[in-house]
């Protein structure tokens, strides 16, 4: 592991696993992947993060109640924190995935979860990719930098989908030019979380001091 920055942050790497879970303990087995249907006409809508758009979608943190309710967005939660958990620094995703389409978008997303189960938004980013339609590769998403302390009781939560729109043009997963395209199409998306293509969070952890 390296330290990031002054700070002594430590990327540590928690991973998504079946069931929705979140867990520093990399997967050794054999697991199902998860699969969810992305429509263009029908893309998960921004609410809130690091932004400056309309006033109609403000900056900020939000409650993410609604987006998570989605059939189209990945919810995986950690257990309750023993111990307060300092996050400062670069965020990233390295996720094991496949679309039927020859192109897409992957989205991913960090929340806090306070103890009423209130999941809050702290840091997201996106990776367009090209793709070998249901071939996996393997991706890494720039989820920007955060400061955060999740505290005690708190849960760690991530989201993967494969739209945030207007923050981010919608990906017609046709693979045809943004600029130019007329047409759009659904595409199957598939998440690996196993022993071989285990997708995981990165996160720069302060190690506490005594």
């Amino acid at each position: 592991m390296r330290t990031n920055g002054r700070l002594r942050a430590v990327d540590t790497l928690w991973y998504i696993g079946a069931d929705e879970t979140l867990t520093p303990t990399a997967p050794t087995a054999d697991e199902a992947p998860d699969t969810y249907t992305y429509d263009p006409a029908d893309p998960v809508r921004t609410l809130g993060g690091n932004l400056v758009m309309a006033d109609e979608y403000p900056a900020g943190q939000f409650d993410q109640a609604e987006t998570e309710r989605r059939a189209d967005v990945l919810v995986y939660t950690s257990e309750p924190l023993t111990e307060d958990l300092e996050v400062t620094g670069r965020v990233r995703m390295r996720l094991h995935a496949a679309t039927d389409a020859p192109s897409t978008d992957w989205v991913a997303r960090l929340c806090d979860v306070d103890t009423e189960g209130v999941s809050r938004n702290l840091c997201d980013g996106i990776v367009r990719v090209q793709a070998v339609p249901d071939e996996p590769g393997e991706y890494e998403i720039d989820m920007w930098s955060t400061s955060n302390v999740f505290l005690a009781g708190h849960r760690v939560r991530v989201h993967v989908a494969s739209s945030n729109f207007p923050r981010w043009d919608r990906n017609l997963n046709t693979g045809e030019s943004v600029a130019t395209a007329v047409t759009m199409r659904t595409a199957q998306q598939t998440i690996f979380h196993d022993g071989v293509r285990a997708s995981h969070i990165i996160l720069p952890v302060v190690p506490r001091t005594v």
